[in-house]
């Protein structure tokens, strides 16, 4: 099917790895031009450039820093011009399990000013360049996580960054972007576990893989793919013309967290039968 993506350009932040890479592949495949935007990871960014050809923009830029937002937009405006696509991909996961009361304050907000400020800045230079051109349609996709629907033990500080962005961002944005293009659109897609480099050293115990898998009916970790399809067709407005302000979960049914494996629980003390019953 073809999505009408065509010609389009768009933005994708964090794509020089994991996720951010299917998503520039998929939407590459359907004619779209992609901008690959990375922080440190130069070589891979480049490979993939070139991998998708020669007229593909690289550009590095620090998305917390202010400055640095404005100028990556300045130089795509005069390279690009209008960008008709959003996707809000980059973000850190702490490597360390930490329990919130184990958890620096320095640590705390990092992760949050990394991972809130950067979909706050590149958003609001996006719709600040909308102004600037004729059209009715853009599309924002910002990636979320099951992470800030479940929330997620060790990881506070990012569960609570990405339900920020998640929920009251996405449900803020959906209703301000029309101000400036009748029909843009804004919605977000929550991954659960998925391959990618984020998550690799957590998915290679089998025993682990069983314990995540025990909530999720599809019993099968995400391919990037599986958030990259998505992500294309939210972008298009061909099949989502009418689809906006959506939280969509991508993690094969998932329904939580399994907590505890069964030789983990005390049964004498998880359920105390009515004696007057026995």
């Amino acid at each position: 099917m073809d999505l009408e993506l065509d010609g389009k350009v768009a933005l994708i932040t964090g794509a020089s790895g994991g996720i951010g890479t299917a998503i520039a592949r998929v939407l590459a495949a359907e004619g779209v031009d992609v901008i690959v935007h990375y922080h440190s990871s130069v070589e891979k960014a480049k490979k993939l450039a070139n991998e998708l050809g020669k007229n593909i923009l690289c550009i590095k830029a620090d998305l917390s820093s202010e400055s640095q937002v404005l100028a990556m937009f300045e130089e795509i405006e005069k390279k690009k011009g209008r960008i008709d696509i959003l996707v809000c991909n980059a973000a850190i996961y702490p490597d360390e399990y930490l329990e919130v009361e184990k958890i620096p304050l320095e640590r705390w907000k990092n992760t949050l000013t990394i991972n809130l400020d950067s979909v706050f800045l590149c958003c609001r230079s996006f719709i600040q360049q909308l102004r600037k051109f004729d059209g009715e349609t853009a599309s924002i996709i910002i990636v979320g996580s099951t992470s800030g629907i479940f929330g997620e033990a060790g990881h506070a500080d990012y569960s609570t960054a990405k339900s920020a962005i998640t929920y009251g961002f996405t449900k803020s944005l959906k209703n301000e972007i029309i101000n400036v293009a009748r029909l843009g659109r804004v919605n977000a897609v929550c991954p659960g576990w998925t391959v990618s480099p984020m998550s690799e050293k957590y998915l290679d115990d089998e025993e682990g893989i069983k314990h995540v898998l025990k909530t999720v009916p599809l019993k099968k970790i995400a391919e990037s793919e599986d958030i990259a399809n998505m992500i294309a067709v939210l972008a298009s407005d061909k099949l989502s013309g009418h689809i906006t302000g959506e939280i969509i979960t991508i993690a094969g049914g998932m329904e939580g967290r399994a907590l505890h494996l069964p030789e983990e629980i005390d049964f004498s003390k998880a359920y105390k039968r009515n004696k007057s019953n026995t």
